[in-house]
């Protein structure tokens, strides 16, 4: 009797003490782990969502991936013309679209009665749809916080696809710095003016991929546009370091520009607005002439071609896989 008591008293420490270790966090403090997902409104069908059921290789899909704007007609001039350009060059692929951000899909919902899927939305569509063959585009400038979500969110569903690439955002390779730079000059006169700075507002982030927008303003000066100045609302380098860098080029008047896929809240409010912390307000009572160009990335026309490039270098990558 004895021995079995002390059996029992063994196997209840060995629980409470395999239950503590699961749970606790770097600190040794037991934590209650929370997992938050996008909840998708279609569930994947049972089918589906078993691991040995993928959809037919020959049905193929580009999920074009945005952060998102509730600014309509800027939506349709970005985002929008990015994904015609696309669709027009894959012609044997279906267009789906989702955005990352669901407070401007919320909004756009509740002011327009339009509906736009999240990506876990989109994805389940794609499993439920039958879809074997997916290539996802996001229309992100960098590989930071948003594209990283995006990834998390698209991978589990990876095994229910024959194959699923992924285009790489705007700002990826070396290369990808010095197209962008010729993609904006091009459509950008301004840029040749050297009595005029060109300022470009990027929205900048906490992540390590914020390094892009110094490397971007680098990448402007060493192709030749010294008056090219790149700046962010929420990252380095910040404004300060952009008046600073005015106050020593001495400019005759000063352009705005917004780096951002889609001329949103951001290039109209942060940016060109009347308010007294807006940089136009603020480089107005510095002295400066001051005019704003509310012209998202996504209306450049290489700009647009080079995520179309992006993409089909996805889809290269994929047919060399399916060949081997």
């Amino acid at each position: 009797m004895k021995s079995k008591i002390l059996g029992l008293i063994g196997m209840v420490l060995l629980s409470s003490s395999f239950i503590l270790g699961g749970c606790s966090n770097e600190k040794g403090d037991i934590t209650e782990v929370n997992a938050v997902v996008e909840e998708p409104t279609e569930k994947i069908s049972d089918n589906a969502s078993n691991d040995t059921i993928k959809g037919d290789i020959n049905k193929k899909a580009v999920l074009v991936v945005s952060f998102g704007t509730s600014y309509n007609k800027s939506r349709e001039k970005t985002i929008g013309s990015v994904e015609k350009k696309i669709a027009e060059a894959f012609a044997d692929y279906d267009q789906k679209r989702a955005f990352t951000s669901q407070t401007i899909i919320d909004k756009v919902a509740a002011r327009d009665g339009e509906k736009i899927d999240n990506v876990t939305e989109a994805m389940t569509k794609l499993v439920n749809d039958g879809y074997g063959t997916v290539v996802i585009q996001p229309t992100h400038v960098m590989n930071g916080e948003e594209y990283d979500e995006m990834k998390k969110l698209t991978e589990p569903f990876e095994k229910n696809f024959v194959s699923i690439k992924y285009g790489k955002p705007l700002l990826t390779s070396s290369a990808d710095y010095a197209d962008v730079v010729n993609a904006i000059a091009k459509d950008t006169p301004q840029l040749s003016d050297k009595n005029c700075a060109v300022v470009f507002m990027g929205h900048g982030t906490a992540h390590f991929a914020n390094a892009s927008y110094s490397a971007l303003d680098y990448r402007f000066k060493a192709m030749g546009y010294d008056n090219a100045f790149v700046g962010t609302v929420e990252g380095y380098p910040d404004f300060d370091k952009i008046k600073s860098d005015l106050v020593k080029f001495k400019p005759k008047k000063v352009f705005l520009i917004p780096l951002m896929i889609v001329a949103g809240d951001h290039a109209t409010n942060d940016m060109a607005g009347d308010e007294e912390d807006s940089w136009k307000t603020q480089l107005k009572k510095e002295g400066y002439e001051v005019e704003c160009i509310l012209k998202g990335l996504g209306e450049y026309s290489d700009i647009q071609n080079m995520f179309v490039k992006h993409c089909q270098d996805a889809m290269n990558e994929e047919t060399e896989e399916i060949n081997e």
